[in-house]
């Protein structure tokens, strides 16, 4: 039985363990996402066990009392498990998110007396009660809030909407399956969530690559590949600065001036669509790529980072040039972005020399 426990299973231990060493070498995750995907893969081993010994005992036609309990970890286990990827993933997420699961345990304990949500005749067969599809009705509404959530806080970028569409692909399936195929799909849900998951953590690192620690807008290296990438749908670029860093720093610590680089991506990224790209390209340099955006889009965003910048009061100069000539590149509107830019600096720091006077 252990012999053909490990061959129904293979597959499983392959991709989890792969999971498990992922996450010991990983430098990118919190500790607490990494422990809270760590009780995911022990949820998924475990559920394993469970639906193994709840098919042998069918098989062997033996212990119908015990393979009823075995049935109905089977039905609670699904909401826990996508409850726990939600919780894993979703950093706001509270154990509040579980409170739904816990209530149909205590139904699914329940129905092992009353069979309201399944039952197993005196023939062994299965039989689904009058509450029979709440399982998959509670699994199927995490699923959404799951996707939603994750589509919610996505960037749109390609790393980031692959493993999302990913995801809700594997759910879908692992919704519809069961009615397709019967109670065998069981048989790989573990292997399918496991794998799901996986693929999720590798775009997800992916995705963290590509991103400033600090500021959490994308990195330089991000920049290149951006700028690379069809250029010729780029629209306009923004270039900023931020005006007095060093001060900050000398005055109040580099706590206070790391403090200020957050607050002015914010100002950044707050009022940017997936049309229109932030990246910290150096110390307090950063830059805004637009594609397919109006000129009067791209002042409109000009103005209201101003705005936001001087509402939050810190400074920056803003310089930004709007492709006219389908032959100009983007260095070039780049360069000429950084004339604006550097033209408002210095301007800047004339008016500032003067109150200083």
């Amino acid at each position: 039985m252990f012999k053909e426990f490990i061959l129904q299973n293979w597959s499983l231990f392959l991709i989890l363990s792969a999971f498990v060493i992922m996450l010991r070498v990983t430098v990118f995750l919190e500790q607490e996402v990494i422990r809270r995907m760590y009780i995911l893969i022990a949820l998924l081993f475990v559920l394993s066990i469970c639906v193994f010994v709840e098919f042998s005992l069918e098989k062997l036609s033996v212990y119908p009392n015990i393979r009823i309990v075995f049935m109905a970890i089977r039905y609670s286990a699904t909401p826990i498990i996508i409850a726990q990827i939600i919780y894993t993933l979703v950093r706001r997420s509270r154990l509040t998110i579980f409170i739904p699961s816990i209530i149909l345990v205590f139904i699914d304990i329940l129905s092992i007396k009353t069979g309201i949500v399944f039952s197993i005749t005196e023939e062994g067969v299965f039989k689904r009660g009058v509450l029979g599809y709440l399982p998959f009705i509670i699994a199927g509404l995490y699923c959404i809030q799951l996707i939603y959530l994750l589509a919610k806080r996505s960037t749109g970028q390609i790393t980031e909407i692959i493993p999302i569409c990913f995801l809700a692909f594997t759910f879908l399936c692992g919704l519809t399956f069961p009615f397709i195929f019967g109670k065998e799909y069981a048989r790989i849900f573990c292997t399918t969530i496991g794998i799901s998951m996986y693929v999720y953590y590798v775009f997800s690192i992916l995705s963290l690559t590509k991103k400033d620690a600090m500021t959490n807008l994308l990195n330089r290296q991000a920049y290149y590949s951006e700028i690379s990438n069809n250029s010729q749908n780029i629209s306009s670029v923004i270039t900023l600065d931020m005006n007095g860093l060093k001060k900050i720093n000398d005055a109040y610590g580099h706590a206070a001036g790391d403090k200020a680089l957050k607050t002015l991506a914010e100002c950044i990224s707050i009022n940017l669509t997936s049309r229109q790209l932030p990246y910290r390209i150096g110390g307090d340099e950063f830059a805004v790529i637009c594609r397919h955006t109006s000129p009067e889009e791209t002042i409109e965003i000009v103005e209201k980072i101003s705005e936001l910048v001087e509402d939050s009061g810190i400074s920056c100069s803003i310089g930004y040039c709007i492709r006219e000539d389908s032959n100009m590149s983007v260095n070039d509107m780049m360069s000429k972005a950084d004339e604006m830019m550097y033209a408002e600096k210095a301007k800047f720091y004339l008016a500032h020399d003067r109150r200083k006077g």
